[in-house]
């Protein structure tokens, strides 16, 4: 099972915590890889030393000089949510290889597209009991790093893997009329997710979401789930296919 545990959905140590004792409760029933985000943490090293964030579709741009900063903020965070969930091991993107990806755009500056994952060394860590918890910094073709987005590591993880996604953020799932908590949808097939964003009842910061999914079933994930990670109780549910939207071929 891949975990995608979004930043937004760790800004409270306390929450962070809950979500990484379920992580640690769910390798009783999967072998867990935890993919993560860290927005929150990246604005708050920025901030620190005046750097305004510029957002391009949803990207950060990130210029050469901000890539240091970018990198250390998920270190950071990394080490302490691999020590939160126990029997893990951190690791950025760039180690041995893990996440291989090429510029997205040069006007994004040192934005990364995934082209591919060792996926054997994740096995190699799974095989040996460890939980492997992964940031979102990768290895670009000059050796350096590149800043990529969370949710579509992840979903070239999962497809990597051949294993379902669980995408940990802070909303409940994909709501048929938002924010009508009873249009909520269980379950929806790509060509329903395809229908609902081309008749906009799928909208808005929701879109980018969808879209990592179907790319994780596309590069090979066998279903991808999104659930809230704000509400403790929810990740095992979300496995089983109890809690969230899971989205299917």
């Amino acid at each position: 099972m891949i975990i995608k545990y979004g930043g937004n959905a760790m800004k409270s140590q306390e929450l962070r915590r809950a979500v990484a004792a379920e992580i640690a409760a769910l390798r009783a029933e999967h072998a867990v890889v935890v993919v993560h985000g860290g927005g929150p943490a990246i604005e708050r090293e920025l901030a620190a030393r005046d750097i305004v964030s510029e957002f391009r579709g949803g990207l950060r741009v990130t210029p050469p000089e901000m890539m240091d900063v970018v990198e250390g903020a998920l270190c950071v965070l990394n080490k302490r949510l691999s020590q939160d969930v126990g029997h893990a091991l951190g690791l950025m993107g760039r180690d041995s290889g893990l996440l291989r990806a090429e510029v997205l755009d040069p006007e994004l500056g040192r934005v990364g597209r995934v082209t591919g994952v060792n996926a054997d060394l994740l096995r190699t860590l799974l095989g040996a009991g460890l939980t492997p918890v992964v940031g979102c910094v990768a290895v670009g073709p000059d050796g350096g790093a590149l800043n990529v987005n969370a949710d579509t590591a992840a979903g070239a993880v999962a497809g990597a893997l051949a294993e379902g996604i669980v995408f940990l953020t802070d909303v409940d799932g994909v709501y048929r009329a938002y924010p009508d908590p009873h249009s909520l949808a269980p379950h929806l097939t790509r060509a329903e997710v395809e229908e609902g964003v081309a008749a906009g009842w799928i909208a808005g910061g929701m879109i980018p979401k969808v879209r990592a999914a179907l790319d994780a079933l596309t590069r090979g994930a066998p279903f991808a789930t999104i659930a809230s990670g704000m509400t403790a109780g929810v990740l095992a549910a979300a496995a089983r296919g109890e809690a969230g939207t899971r989205i299917t071929p």
